[in-house]
């Protein structure tokens, strides 16, 4: 399913706040919400912004580096979600295209948003990943941007 980053906001929690970016799939009114650290979110709206912050941080180095090897970020997929007694951790590839192979690596779904957001490589979400964490977005939306939020 493709999909892309509709938000990033920060919601309250009994343990504090806590990021949520909102991945909207097309063709759904609902969204995928999934939870991340601080320093993802601020890296992942820094991308949609195409925020220059000087010295590259360490997603802009992930990607010079791919770069100054001749490749690229084809496209990231959210694949699958874990559950467990704290809830479900989800998970996801990149897959990234080379000058003589292609390969997928094993990732979180933070970084790849951020990696996508700096590249408007191609967002995909599978259809039970979706299914299993499809939120209404009315749910979010009192929640505050990431940009309006002093780091914790």
């Amino acid at each position: 399913m493709n999909a892309s980053i509709d938000a990033v906001r920060v919601a309250g929690t009994p343990h504090g706040p806590v990021p949520v970016v909102l991945l909207a799939v097309e063709g759904e009114e609902d969204v995928l919400p999934i939870f991340i650290g601080f320093a993802e979110a601020e890296s992942i709206a820094a991308g949609v912004d195409a925020q220059d912050v000087g010295r590259p941080l360490t997603h802009d180095l992930l990607l010079d580096v791919m770069e100054e090897l001749g490749g690229r970020l084809d496209r990231i997929v959210v694949t699958d979600i874990e559950e467990s007694e704290e809830g479900g951790t989800y998970l996801a590839d990149l897959h990234l295209v080379g000058p003589l192979s292609e390969h997928t690596v094993d990732a979180r779904p933070s970084d790849s948003l951020a990696l996508a957001a700096r590249t408007n490589a191609p967002i995909e979400v599978s259809e039970p990943v979706f299914e299993a964490g499809r939120t209404p977005p009315t749910e979010f939306a009192d929640l505050a941007d990431i940009r309006e939020v002093e780091p914790v």
